[in-house]
């Protein structure tokens, strides 16, 4: 059988679409129901979301991992899914609905979730299709969506057994309030923008003579819901005040002078406005002091009814600077200064967030984050690096309850039902509502308004979407699950939560392996941001995108108008010719090697245009192969005698296998890529390649060494594409189906693709020390030889004499056996022992160790300048030598060193000593 040798070209576009396709259609990606079950969850993206640096980043690692247990033999499942986003998707619908002139109120609510559940239909898949262009092998066929009714389902049970367990309460507490999208969200939707401002010093007159204290604020319209003021309990400036009253400016209450640890004596003037309704460490202190909270805002941030008459309906900024002109009239202001703070911003309506006091339905979080301490802690679940242990362990021994309400329409509605009492009712619907709490079918009931947190739903993602609470054959396999690889920003939103709600419902933990990757930034190290420009689109890395496209691309729906014409001249002077397209394969390598234990991973483009070269290096190597093994087939190695090269190779292979496996076990896929970088381009390419066709072109090499070398180039090709596939599946799987029926023919066993091929493992029968002791040898000579051509300036081809002298006698029968490789390696005509006792007539020399071996240039002797260039380095050389020889001279004179250091250290001390004095000297005889 024969096999068609790849095009002369590497090109990507022409071969990626083509495998997923192939991949996809013949249904690959299904766990193979044999082996050891391995599965890690997708962490769900936004429906409504487009793939980005991150998750590219992220995701590729997950493929990684995936493809590698895959080939090793394990029962292999990937669980893909989509988050349904509340705020987002929301967002995304109302808009569309605005630019008909119509509000999701005009519709009304069963109307509008319609809209969205079409409009999912319709655009909520860009986001898995964005992932099947990196090439992600996960089990499409059973994707989930957090609203699926199996998985609303598992939201409800989940909610009712926390009910009716207390677990589960609602409560008026301070929550991030929007008063754009009118509702409550998590702190991981707060964006904290620095800007300027002012703080404004003001007089609070004391009640009881002319006396007043000087408070400091950011915001001097919340003074309208000042409680108190307090300051440390031991500065002495305010001790005698305490406990004194205070009339509170533009109000007619008094307020008390309170003492409390929480005040910083040294920041402002020590004196601190307490306003609970509108201030998270204010509430802590208006709790611990008894204080009931004064709301002066309306869920839109407009004044309320218990704001002064003045200012009722007033925007809260408005009547902020209604408030500081009537203090300045009233001479209240003590003075403003320029002040830098950090003012919360929503990610999705970016008007500024509101501590805001509302009723919101909450989950004591205590109680369950207890048992999912110990998990950690037991070594149950183990993060890596290992280091985020303490972030996770700090977070969960001082959680808070958690918020899981949200005012929004889209989303898990929560299963509550209130008659007009205001009594609620829990149940999984209304029907039954009134068979749990027996109610008249009279009664009417109305189900709250409210949705849970996408993080409620993200929460039981490990088991729902295997279809928990029923005991699903995928449950019963594939939970827990073996690894989640997620970034640091969510260990307390998503993973502390998914441990302590699996621990909760099915008394186990979710993964064994946590992996937080860093999070990925530009090439400085800032965060990609639409404001800076500097986002990178991996769709573009992958396809490429002329220059245009990506200015139009880079100031659409930018915020700050102001900043386009700065972008668009980055941009410019960064992507002059636009991104080429480097294909998935190299971008996937580049994430790859940049995934260290590190907090930032800094992605830079010149290292992407280095794999695409890789890709380059690999394709042409494997068109060298095909051509030298085409269409004879490669014979086994039962007929086939093995060179020194081929044992060689085969040698240096089984240690890349055992250093790839190593460092994939311990998620260093910076070492993973590297190693197999390494063997591919210097061993195999650079060295394996030329040693190859030295036998292959050597008119006397017999046919049990061609037959030999001939099957080594296959194999080790075929073994090494396995060995890649992980991190370059499309460049990869198009080779392998070219060589791999190369090795059929010998009747070893065919797979549909190589996704499926066995992953290579170490064989320590091809282990071979020798060989690669012999191999090293040559190399060095080698090298040594090319660096003396290029200092001196020969073209690397041009065929030169070369004698030698001196060296071992090892050194000497080396030269003998391997004429053939350094000949064909080094370009050499002829080599030959130095007989007599001078050196060649126009020649120049280097050292390996002991062995000196001399160019031999009478064909084209070296003109004034060659010679005064050589005599320089040669100059330069020697002055080299003397200074390390005095270093170790010194080190060596030096008794401390000879009575602390370790006998083997100073013995390879004194041999460096000898073998510099002998180079010395042998140069200072060279001319």
């Amino acid at each position: 059988m024969t096999t068609t040798i790849i095009d002369k070209a590497y090109d990507p576009e022409a071969i990626e679409q083509h495998w997923y396709q192939t991949w996809e259609k013949n249904g690959l990606f299904a766990p193979s129901g044999k082996g050891h079950p391995y599965c890690i969850m997708l962490p769900p993206p936004n429906v409504t979301g487009s793939l980005h640096m991150g998750h590219g980043f992220g995701f590729t690692l997950i493929d990684v991992l995936i493809r590698y247990h895959r080939m090793c033999g394990d029962n292999t499942l990937w669980q893909p899914g989509t988050d349904h986003a509340g705020i987002a998707t929301q967002m995304v619908v109302e808009r569309q609905l605005n630019h008909t002139g119509k509000t999701r109120h005009d519709l009304g609510r069963d109307t509008f979730v319609e809209k969205v559940w079409a409009w999912k239909q319709e655009s909520g898949d860009t986001i898995t299709r964005q992932l099947r262009r990196l090439g992600a092998s996960p089990d499409w066929q059973h994707e989930r969506f957090t609203m699926d009714p199996e998985l609303s389902e598992a939201v409800r049970d989940v909610f009712i057994r926390l009910y009716d367990e207390g677990l589960i309460y609602r409560g008026k507490r301070l929550v991030n309030w929007d008063p754009v999208l009118l509702t409550a969200i998590s702190d991981l939707e707060v964006t904290n923008e620095e800007v300027k401002g002012h703080l404004w010093h003001i007089r609070y007159p004391l009640v009881e003579g002319n006396a007043y204290v000087i408070v400091a604020t950011t915001r001097p319209e919340t003074l309208l819901g000042d409680v108190a003021v307090a300051v440390h309990p031991d500065d002495e400036r305010y001790q005698h005040l305490i406990g004194k009253h205070l009339a509170l400016p533009l109000t007619d209450r008094t307020i008390p002078i309170i003492a409390d640890t929480y005040v910083d004596p040294l920041f402002g003037t020590g004196c601190v406005k307490i306003t609970p309704a509108h201030d998270f460490n204010d509430y802590a202190v208006g709790i611990r002091h008894g204080f009931t909270p004064i709301n002066i805002l309306t869920p839109t941030a407009h004044l309320n009814e218990h704001a002064p008459l003045a200012y009722q309906g007033m925007e809260r900024f408005q009547a902020r600077e209604r408030i500081v002109k009537d203090l300045t009239a009233q001479g209240l202001i003590d003075k403003i200064e320029p002040h830098t703070l950090k003012v919360p911003r929503g990610d999705r309506s970016h008007t500024i967030i509101e501590p805001y006091l509302t009723y919101q339905w909450y989950v004591k979080s205590k109680p369950l984050a207890e048992p999912a301490i110990h998990a950690v802690e037991s070594g149950a679940i183990r993060f890596i690096p290992e280091n985020w242990n303490k972030t996770y362990f700090q977070w969960m021994n001082n959680i808070e309850d958690w918020c899981i309400s949200r005012q929004l329409w889209w989303g898990h509605r929560i299963p509550v039902w209130y008659d007009d009492q205001g009594n609620h009712y829990v149940g999984r619907d209304e029907h039954d509502v009134r068979k749990r709490n027996q109610l008249a079918e009279a009664l009417v009931l109305t189900q709250d308004e409210d949705v849970l947190d996408t993080w409620f739903s993200s929460a039981l993602w490990p088991f729902s979407s295997l279809g928990w609470p029923n005991d699903t054959a995928r449950l019963k396999t594939f939970f827990p699950t073996s690894t989640l690889v997620t970034g640091f920003d969510i260990i307390f939103f998503w993973v502390a939560r998914m441990i302590m709600m699996s621990l909760k419902f099915t008394g186990q933990v979710p993964f064994r392996d946590v992996y937080i990757t860093g999070l990925v930034r530009d090439a400085d190290g800032h965060k990609m941001s639409k404001s800076k420009g500097n986002v990178l689109d991996p769709i573009d890395l992958i396809d490429g995108i002329d220059l245009a496209s990506l200015v139009r691309k880079r100031l659409h729906g930018l915020m700050q108008p102001a900043m386009a014409e700065k972008i668009e001249k980055h941009t410019r002077k960064e992507f002059p010719a636009g991104i080429p397209n480097y294909g998935t394969d190299a971008l996937r390598f580049t994430f790859c090697s940049m995934a260290s234990y590190t907090r930032e991973i800094r992605f830079d483009m010149s290292r992407l245009g280095g794999y695409r070269h890789f890709c380059n290096k690999l394709w042409n190597a494997s068109r060298y192969v095909m051509m030298n093994t085409t269409p004879t087939p490669a014979e086994s190695d039962a007929t086939a005698a093995l060179t020194l090269s081929d044992r060689w190779i085969r040698s240096r292979l089984q240690t890349t296998i055992e250093e790839a496996h190593a460092a994939i076990k311990q998620y260093r896929f910076d070492i993973y890529a590297q190693v197999i970088y390494d063997f591919t381009w210097n061993e195999f390419c650079d060295w394996y390649l030329e040693l190859s066709k030295a036998i292959l072109n050597a008119p006397d090499t017999t046919p049990d060494y061609l037959k030999g070398t001939r099957h080594t180039l296959v194999t080790i090709l075929e073994t090494l594409l396995r060995l890649l596939h992980p991190i370059m599946p499309f460049i990869t799987e198009e080779i392998w189906q070219r060589i791999a029926p190369l090795l059929w023919e010998e009747g070893g066993k065919q797979s549909k693709s190589i996704m499926l091929a066995p992953y290579p493992e170490k064989n320590d029968q091809h282990c071979d020390q020798a060989a690669e002791q012999e191999i090293d040898w040559i190399k060095k000579v080698v090298m040594a030889i090319r660096t003396l051509r290029s200092d001196l300036n020969l073209p690397p081809k041009k065929p030169l004499s070369l004698v030698y002298r001196h060296g071992t006698k090892q050194d000497q029968a080396r030269l003998n056996i391997h004429s053939l490789l350094l000949t064909s390696l080094a370009k050499l005509e002829n080599m030959r022992p130095l007989l007599q006792a001078a050196p060649p007539a126009s020649s120049a020399s280097t050292f390996i160790g002991d062995l000196e071996v001399f160019l031999s240039l009478e064909t084209e002797p070296l003109n004034e300048k060659d010679a005064l260039a050589k005599e320089a380095k040669r100059q330069k050389e020697m002055e080299a030598l003397r200074k390390d020889l005095t270093q170790l001279d010194q080190k060596l004179q030096n008794p401390a060193f000879k009575q602390n250091a370790p006998a083997d250290v100073v013995a390879k001390t004194e041999q460096r000593r000898k073998e510099v004095r002998a180079m010395l000297e042998k140069l200072s005889g060279r001319r």
